[in-house]
């Protein structure tokens, strides 16, 4: 671990096609192009030798740190100070808009603010997952590496014309450029590093960068503007918009689920996949956030993202169904799955996954998700077209014939197919928005069918997913073993929040999964997952778990729960996939589930303290 930085010492900034993350000491250890998708440029982050980095740090190693964002922007300023100075670093990458593009840019300003500082400069990108090698060429404007397949990364620096002195060149060895930078205070120049630009290297004129700098300012604060959200936790909320922005591919809509890859679950283990893609599950749930905080483009585009998913196969799809769970951001499917031998992973958790073998898993809650969060959009004036409604349909009817089946379930296990409790509910959820949207529009349905196979599921759920020797809902049919997926079962109407059985299915939870505050997922151990080792807390589901006990008007609990979550952000209000028993974050970083969810329950636990 000395070698890797924390997972939560990090902070994100992106153009809204790709992302890159910055470590509390100024290094660029993730960043792919030209998409969130894409094979990596710098990759330490899996690889601290051979991964690839951007680093700015002062020359002086006795140093602090501290990190922020500008105010109601993503652009992220990294503090060093020492004895003999202050200086900070701005991190920024230019909004590139709708259109796909191969060309990004990543802006790294280096200034002085007291005092006089030092700073080294290295930049050694490795192509490709660090899979493809690259030459340098130097020239008296910048730099360019080309890598074998054609690749380029363009190194333009900012100065002016006449203060060459304050930037020079070390040397450029192993293909990586080292420079030196002296700055007296009120001094600023940097680097803006271009991918899949056009023509050389040209130097950057500090009023250029001026404009750069004021129209990524500008354009994230006239984003943010549109925020209706006034209630108790407005800086977390928003802080989580930006970050769920900053994880939207744009030009489609699609929201990823993380915009890294491999980071462990465990620190060690085995348990590390690739999140650099749109799930059907996560993205409906951004529907609520987004509509809940009044950013209906952005609503809007996913909305039509997911009707175009529903469209290519309705109705089709054999045992797997006509809904893959996730999606690249384009909306392909071909996710093969692949492992990455030649890297050692975050602090030596192996194996590095690209790609998602997952993807071709039959998760029956998606169908659920996906009719919810249309029905929601459609309440809130986003109407489904006849091409739209007939797609719907025909996937409707192939789950009135594929419900009762078992399945793989929300949580990708792979230890074998199961009849998950969740995925039943979720069932009943798709039968029940597709009733409530044809009768609200009137438009040609199969109602009787749909009601008769709701009424079914619901009735099979509560015959067999109910343990009377738990008094709680349980995992799977024919066990015992406890999971917090359930905890959604009130939220979306299944039960009410004041029924008994949920009380006590609440209160088993409460004993079993959760840890003071932190909530787990389910005990692997009692619940083989196909997978080894073990793993931290889901934060997902600790904001789930607050959701469901401001709904049983478990008010106090509900907030002194959400607070203490609320320490568990990193520095930067940022939440990875999972924390670990010392508090520390594991898994992708950060992860959209997570920052949906903080959303989410702020939203209903706000609420429901207003009304008391």
């Amino acid at each position: 671990m000395d070698d890797y930085p924390l997972i939560e010492n990090h902070g994100l900034i992106g153009d809204l096609q790709t992302a890159a993350l910055v470590t509390t000491e100024g290094v660029v250890d993730w960043f792919c192009s030209p998409r969130f998708d894409s094979p990596s440029v710098f990759g330490a982050l899996l690889d601290k030798e051979k991964g690839g980095h951007c680093t700015v740090r002062p020359a002086h190693r006795t140093h602090s740190t501290k990190q922020l964002y500008l105010p109601d922007t993503a652009i992220l300023v990294t503090r060093f100070m020492t004895e003999a100075g202050a200086g900070e670093v701005l991190d920024f990458m230019p909004v590139t808009g709708t259109t796909v593009t191969a060309g990004h840019r990543l802006v790294r300003m280096v200034r002085c603010v007291r005092g006089s500082m030092s700073f080294e400069v290295e930049i050694a990108p490795r192509f490709n997952y660090g899979r493809t090698a690259h030459q340098l060429h130097i020239t008296e404007h910048g730099a360019v590496f080309v890598a074998e397949d054609g690749t380029e990364l363009t190194v333009h620096p900012i100065r002016e014309p006449e203060d060459e002195r304050l930037m020079d060149v070390l040397t450029d060895r192993d293909a990586a450029l080292h420079l030196s930078l002296t700055l007296r205070a009120g001094q600023q120049r940097g680097l803006i590093l271009e991918m899949g630009g056009e023509g050389p290297p040209t130097e950057v004129r500090l009023d250029e960068h001026q404009r750069l700098f004021d129209a990524t300012v500008e354009f994230w604060r006239s984003w943010l503007a549109q925020s209706r959200y006034t209630g108790r936790w407005r800086e977390v909320v928003e802080r989580s918009a930006i970050t769920l922005k900053l994880m939207t591919f744009a030009p489609s809509g699609a929201v990823v689920a993380a915009p890294t890859a491999a980071l462990p679950e465990q620190l060690g283990g085995e348990r590390n996949w690739d999140y650099r893609f749109t799930w059907i599950r996560d993205a409906s749930f951004s529907v609520y956030a987004l509509l809940g905080l009044g950013f209906t483009d952005e609503a809007r585009a996913f909305i039509i993202w997911l009707g175009d998913r529903v469209k290519e196969r309705a109705g089709s799809g054999g045992d797997t169904g006509p809904l893959n769970i996730m999606y690249k951001v384009d909306g392909s499917s071909d996710l093969e799955e692949q492992i990455l031998d030649h890297w050692e992973g975050y602090a030596g958790s192996a194996p590095v996954r690209i790609g998602n073998g997952a993807a071709s898993q039959l998760q029956l809650d998606i169908y659920g998700e996906a009719l919810d969060s249309i029905y929601f959009a459609h309440r809130h004036g986003f109407q489904v077209g006849h091409g739209g409604w007939t797609s719907m349909r025909a996937d409707l009817d192939w789950l009135a014939d594929h419900w009762d089946q078992a399945e793989e379930g929300i949580w990708e296990t792979r230890g074998g197919r199961q009849d998950f409790t969740y995925g039943r509910v979720m069932s009943w959820v798709a039968f029940d928005r597709a009733l409530r949207l044809a009768e609200s529009t009137g438009w040609p349905s199969a109602s009787e069918r749909w009601r008769a196979e709701r009424d079914a599921v619901y009735e099979q759920v509560m015959a067999k997913g109910w343990s009377e020797e738990r008094h709680a809902f349980v995992q799977h049919y024919g066990g015992d073993v406890l999971d917090s997926s359930l905890l959604r079962m009130a939220t979306v109407g299944f039960l009410t929040p004041e029924d008994p059985i949920w009380a006590s299915t609440l209160d088993a939870m409460d004993q079993e999964l959760v840890s003071d505050s932190l909530v787990y997922r389910y005990d692997p151990g009692a619940s083989p997952d196909g997978l080894r080792g073990s793993e931290g807390t889901f934060s997902l589901c600790t904001f789930m778990y607050v959701d469901a006990l401001a709904r049983a008007g478990r008010l106090n609990r509900a907030r002194l729960v959400f607070e203490k979550m609320l320490g568990y952000a990193n520095h930067l209000g940022l939440y990875s996939e999972e924390i670990d028993l010392t508090g520390r974050q594991l898994g992708n970083f950060p992860q959209a589930f997570t920052h949906l969810a903080l959303i989410d329950t702020a939203l209903t636990l706000n609420a429901a303290l207003d009304r008391r």
